[in-house]
């Protein structure tokens, strides 16, 4: 599977972009693993408020800046079948709401996002409380799964 980060991540997260794509390729594959099927590529653009706000409007007719949003596509021939996604991360998003979090950091908070992408990008749903409670249990297990990642 062919992750890549498109974007720069400011250097405020401490995290160089090669952690960011081997956390986002060990979410993607955790979140395979769980239902299966065969993933080509996932691209993570990481995103300002006035990007994602203007995603959120097209893709999702809503307004405003949100946390992730999720795209998942079917191949087109000549492509094999299989997932091919696209994750818009939110960088202000993460720098404003880790602080609202104790003992967590701004690093976490993104990589919490991308964790949840890829969580979406495999079909959970977290609209009912119940659901989202289960996605948030299941992606920070991965999160805590990656403390190389955020030292």
């Amino acid at each position: 599977m062919r992750v890549e980060v498109v974007g720069t991540v400011p250097r405020v997260f401490g995290l160089a972009k090669r952690e960011v794509v081997a956390a986002a390729r060990f979410f993607a594959e955790r979140s395979r693993a769980r239902v299966g099927g065969t993933w080509h590529e996932v691209v993570v653009h990481l995103v300002r408020d006035a990007a994602s706000d203007e995603l959120h409007r097209a893709i999702m007719g809503v307004a405003g800046a949100t946390d992730v949003i999720t795209q998942a596509y079917d191949a087109v021939p000549p492509e094999e079948p299989g997932l091919y996604g696209e994750l818009f991360v939110n960088t202000d998003q993460a720098l404003r709401a880790a602080p609202k979090k104790k003992g967590w950091n701004a690093a976490r908070e993104l990589l919490l996002y991308v964790a949840h992408g890829m969580d979406h990008l495999s079909g959970a749903d977290d609209h009912a409380e119940a659901d989202y409670n289960r996605m948030r249990r299941r992606e920070l297990k991965w999160l805590n799964s990656l403390k190389s990642c955020l030292a």
